[in-house]
């Protein structure tokens, strides 16, 4: 059941960008770019429900799947921010530089590069001799930044993805983020 919901969940705002009429005759490496957009904020609805072992799979898989996941999205924005700088490269630097007249463009790049520290933070956890404790507060911090600005960033552009199916994958992201991080709060004595 939890599969099927989920399921569901992932495949109408995907179907919907899929054929979203916005798409109809711009070109294809613009297109890839916005499916791209459309995966990742699927993936951020998936990390917090992986993190937390909510979902039906044994835990070490659970866990190497975040690992994926997680790699997985950051090729997203990756894909996301290059295929918009190869049809606009204006609009990109404009993006990056916090100079764009388009608030959602400041929410889009805070969250990428938040979810580049996640990432990097994740990929030096071993050598970062820190204790588990700090580390999972650091990445969990990073990661609501990424959840958090990124819903920001999707709910303020009209774009391919339909409006109520937009906004109820947004919600339920930063509500798995949120029922996330406070599962790791530290314990009280």
């Amino acid at each position: 059941m939890k599969w099927a919901a989920l399921g569901l969940v992932i495949a109408v705002p995907i179907a919907f960008a899929l054929t979203s009429p916005l798409l109809a005759w711009r070109s294809p490496i613009y297109i890839a770019a916005c499916i791209a957009g459309v995966v990742g904020l699927v993936l951020l609805l998936v990390q917090p429900l992986l993190a937390r072992g909510l979902l039906p799979m044994h835990a070490i898989r659970q866990r190497r799947a975040h690992a994926w996941v997680g790699a997985a999205l950051i090729l997203t924005v990756l894909v996301h921010v290059a295929g918009l700088w190869v049809t606009s490269p204006p609009d990109v630097i404009d993006a990056l530089t916090f100079t764009s007249p388009t608030p959602f463009s400041a929410w889009g790049v805070i969250a990428m590069w938040a979810a580049f520290a996640a990432a990097l933070l994740a990929a030096l956890r071993r050598r970062l001799r820190v204790s588990p404790r700090k580390w999972r507060l650091g990445h969990t911090a990073l990661a609501l930044i990424v959840v958090i600005g990124s819903a920001v960033h999707a709910l303020l552009i009209d774009g391919t993805m339909e409006t109520v199916s937009k906004a109820v994958l947004c919600a339920l992201a930063v509500i798995a983020a949120l029922y996330a991080a406070a599962g790791l709060r530290p314990k009280r004595r």
